[in-house]
């Protein structure tokens, strides 16, 4: 993925948006919107999580991988303040980014195993279903969630955290999903060849340690 910005200025941008990601927090706490707060919660989180690879399993992610996942969680706690309902389209682009997310997981971790592993061979046609048919199983998951979540929520008498409007919205979902997999098996590999083979080194490092 090429950037306009360096990868130090790509940093500032994805701490700019965590910042914004708190201010969702904050106005859902000051509302006290229940949705937005445990959305925009899960989204910081999230946010964290390259530092954390980083620290604690030397895994680090580059500027723009970081970016990349920042931006997806930014759009959905967006979403969560009313954009979801009043835009449209907003649920397609949040879940098509989302979707290249889990992909770009995907792809890395097989990509990794294959090169680390002698004994393990993925052909770029089985690579490419693959990415597919994970993205596609993490977004039923989703969709699982969102509905159980919605169901509880229903039984409770709360405000759900997660909304589902429909089967075919559901479907839709599931089919932006595929997009966003197909789109990083087309156009994310030459950007994730940092992650694949920072992934690569760890595991090599770890075989290493638990040989001696």
């Amino acid at each position: 993925m090429v950037h306009p910005l360096s990868a130090r200025g790509q940093l500032a941008a994805s701490r700019v948006m965590q910042l914004a990601i708190v201010g969702i927090l904050l106005v859902g706490l000051w509302t006290r919107n229940v949705a937005v707060v445990v959305n925009a919660a899960l989204s910081l989180a999230v946010t964290v999580l390259p530092a954390v690879l980083e620290r604690d399993w030397d895994i680090p992610l580059d500027a723009g991988l970081t970016l990349w996942l920042t931006t997806a969680v930014l759009l959905h706690a967006i979403g969560m303040l009313g954009l979801y309902s009043s835009v449209p389209w907003w649920d397609h682009l949040t879940h098509t980014l989302s979707a290249t997310v889990v992909a770009a997981v995907g792809y890395t971790t097989a990509r990794a195993i294959d090169e680390h592993s002698d004994a393990v061979y993925f052909p770029p046609r089985f690579l490419f279903v693959y990415v597919l048919l994970f993205t596609l199983a993490l977004g039923v998951f989703w969709e699982v969630l969102e509905f159980a979540v919605h169901g509880l929520s229903d039984v409770v008498g709360i405000d759900a955290v997660l909304v589902q409007y429909s089967l075919e919205d559901t479907l839709v979902d599931l089919v932006f999903d595929a997009v966003g997999a197909v789109l990083v098996s087309l156009f994310g590999t030459t950007t994730l060849r940092s992650a694949v083979d920072t992934l690569t080194a760890r595991l090599a490092g770890s075989s290493t340690d638990e040989s001696r």
